[in-house]
Parts: C-alpha cells; sequence; structure tokens
C-alpha cells in the first residue's frame, strides 16, 4: 500500500517572516494605543507578581474586592518564593 502525501497545513502565519510577524505585531500594539490610548488596569499592583496574582483572583469576585484583600495577601507573602512555601488551608 502506498503512503499518502501529507495533508497538513501550514498555517499562513507560520510561514511569515519574523521580521513580518514582528511588524504586524507592533502594527495591533498602535491600533490597540490608538483606540484605548488611557487604558488602566483596575487592579492595584507594584510588580508582575502582584498583578498575576490579583488577576488570578479577580477571575473569583471583582476587582474592588481583589484590590481590598491584596494588601494583606501581599504582606504576608511579598514574593513568589514566600507564596510558593506557604501552607494550604
Amino acid at each position: 500500500m502506498a503512503k499518502r502525501a501529507s495533508t497538513r497545513r501550514v498555517n499562513r502565519y507560520q510561514r511569515r517572516s519574523l521580521a513580518r510577524r514582528q511588524d504586524h505585531a507592533q502594527q495591533i500594539v498602535d491600533r490597540l494605543k490608538q483606540e484605548f490610548p488611557v487604558a488602566e488596569c483596575a487592579l492595584q499592583h507594584r510588580n508582575a507578581y502582584e498583578l498575576l496574582a490579583a488577576t488570578i483572583l479577580s477571575a473569583q469576585c471583582t476587582d474592588e474586592r481583589v484590590n481590598k484583600v491584596t494588601p494583606n495577601l501581599f504582606r504576608q507573602y511579598p514574593d513568589v518564593q514566600s507564596l510558593a512555601i506557604a501552607q494550604q488551608a
């Protein structure tokens, strides 16, 4: 029995050069900045760790509630390492 040739299609985006993909990404960013010039995050944070934790919590309740509880959370667990070794309740 003869083997069939692969019929897998290559995504058009994957065939583009890195420079072309970077240019396309920049066009998207420019459009978003034009459409939303004053985009701000409602979650209070000082660094990427705090933003990530607050974002995860915001999936379960309101941003307002997250902003009320995270100051105490970040006092107890100021970084990823301290949170990683925390005892689960």
